[in-house]
């Protein structure tokens, strides 16, 4: 039997191919990116950005525990990588998975509101 590392390409590719089988299964298409959440969610979204990811990733999201979240930290991240991150969290550091308070759509939009900066729960 071939162990798989978390470090493998092989790893890589069984989540990768896991994700888009996923991605299919829950119907995802290209529309999908389009949509967002309802106004009231988003208000919701953007205070617990602040609020709950402030905590470790700052107030003002320049950076503490977490790194920082500002649109010039995150230009050259792939949108699909951080949206995963946000739902799965990271295994052995701080970040804990936030899928069962927020859903894959509202994971992108709040991706999509950090990258555009402006955000302000106020």
């Amino acid at each position: 039997m071939m162990k798989i590392s978390s470090q493998s390409p092989a790893h890589n590719t069984l989540i990768g191919v896991s994700f888009v089988l996923f991605m299919l299964s829950v119907g995802y298409s290209a529309n999908s990116a389009e949509q967002k959440p309802e106004p009231k969610r988003q208000r919701e979204l953007i205070h617990l950005l602040v609020q709950d990811c402030g905590s470790c990733h700052g107030l003002t999201l320049k950076g503490g525990l977490g790194p920082a979240l500002l649109p010039q930290d995150l230009k050259d991240k792939d949108s699909e990588f951080l949206a995963d991150v946000i739902l799965e969290g990271v295994p052995g550091t701080p970040m804990p998975p936030w899928n069962v308070e927020i859903t894959e759509l509202e994971a992108k939009w709040l991706v999509q509101r950090m990258k555009e900066g402006g955000i302000d729960d106020r």
